[in-house]
């Protein structure tokens, strides 16, 4: 790690300054905040450290690296709290637990706390499992900065944390119960909009700078701080078909954290990832040639060609 990666006491840039919460509903100055993000990632490299699933650690970290960003694993807790110093963003992913995660991720997310320190969580799975339980359900407490997950892990999560019956005011009908599929999700985006609506206002005053952001993979993502939620049409199927790809979407979303407020971090990862996709599924004959294509395609998109992507504004 070089100087460059000093971004003060906490890690993070100036660029995460919390910016005028009602200029996000303009779509131009959302688009133009999105492409300064990508620009920011590629000419600053922030370095994005993750504890995260070792059965697709090597995906994420050339994800992250594709980007434009700069790449730390790691599965010591101390190691994790004290890199975080120089870190912009850090990237907490569940999956493939080991007996000491239960211990080990709790104390990490209370220490991102204390720092005011941001962070994105892949609840892999939630809802399977005592231990995972456990781990998901600390967080509450010491919530992360953005979630990323697919719609059963999101309303999975949600369910977890008790935030189902709060008087928040987010509307519509408490989502329906769910099971957990292993990676896979069971319900469509749509049936998670609440529960993504309810953890994103449940994070963000517990967040640095009082922002949050939750992202719902599918067919079509959904991304909310909480009020606003856009809805990110795209992508490729292929994407199911490669082990990693939401793993380094996590990974790549907290390199875009770690030069923006997390709304625009969230948009700008999933639409990079969007793009990228169609493009490899394009070039591609199969699973194999689509990963290396998908990771060339993240390095060669452009700020503007990411920002000029299609994006439904719901509210």
């Amino acid at each position: 790690m070089n100087d460059s990666h000093r971004h003060g006491c906490n890690g993070r840039t100036a660029a995460q300054t919390p910016s005028d919460p009602h200029a996000a509903g303009d779509p131009a100055a959302l688009r133009d905040r999105i492409a300064q993000a990508v620009r920011d990632v590629r000419a600053t490299t922030p370095l994005a450290q993750s504890f995260t699933n070792f059965v697709t650690i090597n995906l994420v970290a050339n994800a992250q690296l594709a980007a434009g960003g700069t790449a730390a694993m790691s599965f010591l807790p101390d190691d994790v709290i004290d890199t975080s110093a120089i870190s912009g963003a850090d990237y907490i992913n569940v999956g493939t637990l080991l007996p000491f995660y239960k211990e080990a991720l709790p104390q990490i997310a209370r220490a991102f706390h204390q720092s005011g320190h941001p962070w994105v969580l892949d609840p892999v799975a939630a809802g399977i499992g005592a231990t995972r339980t456990a781990i998901l359900t600390a967080f509450k407490d010491y919530p992360p900065t953005i979630i990323r997950g697919n719609a059963s892990e999101v309303i999975a999560l949600c369910d977890m944390w008790g935030l189902g019956r709060q008087d928040d005011g987010v509307s519509g009908d408490e989502h329906p119960s769910t099971r957990p599929a292993g990676v896979e999700s069971v319900d469509d985006v749509e049936s998670a909009t609440d529960a993504a609506r309810r953890l994103a206002r449940h994070m963000a005053p517990l967040s640095p700078g009082g922002q949050a952001a939750v992202a719902v993979s599918g067919k079509v993502d959904l991304v909310t701080d909480g009020d606003r939620i856009y809805r990110l049409p795209g992508g490729s199927a292929l994407m199911s078909k490669i082990t990693g790809a939401g793993c380094s979407l996590g990974g790549v979303t907290a390199t875009y954290l770690a030069v923006a407020e997390p709304l625009t971090a969230t948009l700008a990862a999933s639409l990079l990832y969007n793009r990228a996709g169609e493009i490899a599924e394009r070039l591609s004959d199969g699973p194999g040639s689509f990963q290396v294509h998908l990771l060339d395609a993240l390095w060669n998109l452009t700020p503007e060609q990411v920002a000029a992507s299609e994006i439904v504004v719901a509210r």
